[in-house]
């Protein structure tokens, strides 16, 4: 049970700092609502056109936030933190000599009950390293070899 405990605190950390991405995100998208709507016509002509361009140059990359976003919750959707999987693969906890690892979204470092993970994507270069491998197996990343210990 303790394993899979591990697996659900992780796997809500990544969805707090997605929800918090979003939340910031939302809040740039409604402070360019707020600016579109306060510049007046009676600006200054040029200056007024530009400053519209910019905003809606922001509220375009907020946008594509807002859709990576959506993309990243789809993949921690699918991580199912009941199930555990000799091979390394999406949802995977992976404990090795050097550093353990939560394959799902890049999030960074999360410390779970005392210990140090590093949340990465499978896409990353380690994440693909370390796709399909069991427990025993080496791994060579950056002039670095470490061994997988544990996969839960």
């Amino acid at each position: 049970m303790k394993n899979q405990s591990i697996k659900t605190q992780l796997l809500q950390l990544c969805n707090q700092s997605l929800d918090t991405r979003l939340q910031n995100v939302l809040a740039v998208i409604e402070d360019i609502k707020q600016s579109l709507q306060s510049e007046t016509k009676s600006s200054a002509g040029d200056k007024h056109e530009t400053g519209r361009a910019m905003l809606q140059l922001e509220r375009e990359k907020a946008g594509h936030q807002l859709a990576e976003i959506e993309k990243t919750k789809q993949i921690l959707s699918k991580i199912n933190t009941e199930s555990t999987s000799k091979n390394i693969g999406l949802g995977s906890v992976v404990f090795t000599s050097q550093s353990n690892y939560f394959i799902s979204i890049s999030v960074g470092e999360l410390k779970v009950e005392n210990e140090t993970f590093y949340a990465i994507s499978a896409n990353t270069p380690i994440g693909q390293l370390l796709l399909g491998k069991s427990v025993g197996d080496e791994v060579v990343f950056r002039n670095m070899s470490f061994k997988i210990t544990k996969i839960l």
